[in-house]
């Protein structure tokens, strides 16, 4: 079983909703601890997993907004990855970064804007690994529109609404760690949707270095 840090919970985004979402893939491959409130990170605490799941926009809890990903923090997820860790952004793990350029470089683009919440199809690429178990869906959720810095990304997810394409999914590597972003999921519906949910198991697994799928 992997162990996996969660870090997670902000102003506008619950905790439950990524606890429900992730212990909804079940326990059979994958124990996450949880940290809420971003004073009880630490470098060293994070060490000791080999996956870190971002799903905490720059607030430090849901009842303080102050900013959280200073210069030193940005540099330990940096060498975290560098070191042969994963990190896996979800949703508002790209939010309220836009001027974190360590960590902005690291995931390869953050969270611009969303227009309001409306109807929003999300499309796994045909074929890549990183989708399989997947399939296209359309639910309420906010639209994220990204700024995709690195021209080199693997995307193998788009999102379309009402909005227009907008990419929803990309994979990078950073000396030998791997990061994976996937920008779907403000509302626990699309957490818990069927192919979703692969998309979900299936980026933990690659950003892990582990097989995507059971053989």
């Amino acid at each position: 079983m992997t162990p996996i840090l969660v870090l997670c919970d902000d102003k506008w985004h619950p905790a439950a909703v990524a606890r429900t979402g992730l212990t909804a893939l079940g326990d059979a491959e994958f124990s996450f601890d949880w940290i809420e409130d971003a004073r009880d990170w630490s470098a060293q605490r994070m060490a000791n997993y080999p996956m870190t799941v971002l799903v905490k926009a720059n607030n430090v809890s849901s009842t303080d907004t102050t900013p959280w990903m200073t210069d030193d923090v940005q540099a330990a997820f940096l060498a975290y990855v560098r070191r042969g860790n994963g990190l896996l952004a979800i949703h508002n793990g790209t939010a309220g970064y836009l001027d974190a350029g360590v960590l902005r470089g690291l995931l390869g683009g953050v969270f611009v804007r969303h227009p309001p919440q409306c109807p929003v199809t999300v499309e796994p690429r045909s074929g890549h690994p990183l989708t399989a178990g997947s399939a296209p869906f359309t639910l309420k959720d906010e639209h994220y529109f990204m700024a995709l810095d690195d021209a080199e990304a693997d995307l193998f997810l788009t999102t379309t609404s009402e909005y227009g394409t907008r990419a929803g999914g990309w994979t990078r590597s950073e000396g030998k760690g791997r990061v994976c972003v996937l920008t779907p999921g403000h509302n626990v519906e699309v957490w818990l949707h069927p192919a979703y949910q692969a998309l979900i198991r299936n980026a933990l697994r690659w950003s892990g270095q582990q097989p995507t799928a059971h053989p």
